[in-house]
């Protein structure tokens, strides 16, 4: 399928602006076959960034990754994340050495610091670069980080080469666009939107499902389309089978008009002033 929605990172690796999140994924072990399935459904449509975290079911989900992408490793965009507790420089490079382990993989094309903690920036930032020097990583980025936060990685050393923030973005959560996004784009640094379909929450939505019947799509695919619109966002729905995978791939394929536009921003308006940084 053709699609304008794909991004370029720095070193000229190219992906779909959709990717697939693992959250609460490997916890149910009645529901590990449906899941697998689902990854590995993503994965032949092109949806290859995979976003997953230790932190995820203390390491479950990772485990399930790894089972998803053994034997086709090189197909895959691969994130996952170093819990804040363990971000101390010899803390994040044991860490990053226990994921790769449970994802069964020797490196990870983008490792990310889940959120602030008590660490200073600097010890995390100084392990990312051991990291990508030793071939563990090929990027390293953030999650959960505002414009400070941005502007303090980038006046450590080496800090400018962080290549990703992960922050929640959906439709009644549009507060990043005031700056975090347009500062993130100035600097080169896609933004991975989680949550885009508010954990499930829009789907009822009266607007989005009118919305959908004019394009014949989901209230799903809508709200997706959304979050994509704009150049430079990625999103990672998660989605616990094959056919929601599917369902969410065909969002790459609507054209949102004006007209849905307006009627979006009426009933979900755009940030007018600087608002807190979200998180789940």
């Amino acid at each position: 399928m053709k699609t304008k929605h794909t991004y370029t990172f720095r070193d000229n690796r190219n992906i779909l602006s959709l990717g697939q999140g693992t959250w609460n994924m490997g916890d149910d072990e009645t529901r590990r076959k449906a899941e697998l399935d689902a990854l590995r459904t993503g994965i032949d449509l092109g949806m290859t960034l995979i976003d997953t975290a230790e932190m995820y079911g203390n390491g479950r989900s990772e485990r399930l990754v790894g089972e998803a992408i053994r034997g086709q490793r090189d197909k895959v965009f691969l994130i996952s994340k170093v819990l804040p507790s363990n971000a101390s420089r010899q803390g994040t490079l044991k860490a990053c050495e226990n994921s790769l382990k449970r994802l069964q993989t020797d490196y990870l094309d983008m490792y990310l610091l889940h959120w602030q903690g008590r660490y200073p920036f600097e010890e995390t930032v100084e392990a990312m670069l051991q990291l990508r020097q030793e071939g563990k990583i090929r990027d390293w980025g953030v999650s959960n980080m505002d414009v400070a936060e941005m502007e303090e990685f980038y006046s450590i050393p080496g800090g400018t080469t962080c290549a990703a923030n992960q922050v929640v973005y959906n439709l009644t959560r549009r507060g990043i666009e005031y700056n975090l996004i347009p500062w993130c784009r100035g600097n080169n640094i896609p933004v991975i939107a989680y949550s885009p379909v508010e954990q499930g929450r829009l789907l009822n939505n009266k607007l989005l499902s009118e919305i959908a019947r004019r394009h014949n799509a989901t209230p799903t695919q809508i709200a997706l389309a959304w979050v994509i619109r704009n150049p430079g966002v990625i999103a990672i729905p998660k989605a616990a089978s094959a056919k929601h995978v599917e369902e969410n791939f065909k969002s790459l394929s609507i054209e949102l008009t004006d007209e849905d536009l307006q009627q979006i921003d009426r009933v979900f308006p755009a940030p007018i002033r600087k608002m807190p940084l979200e998180m789940l």
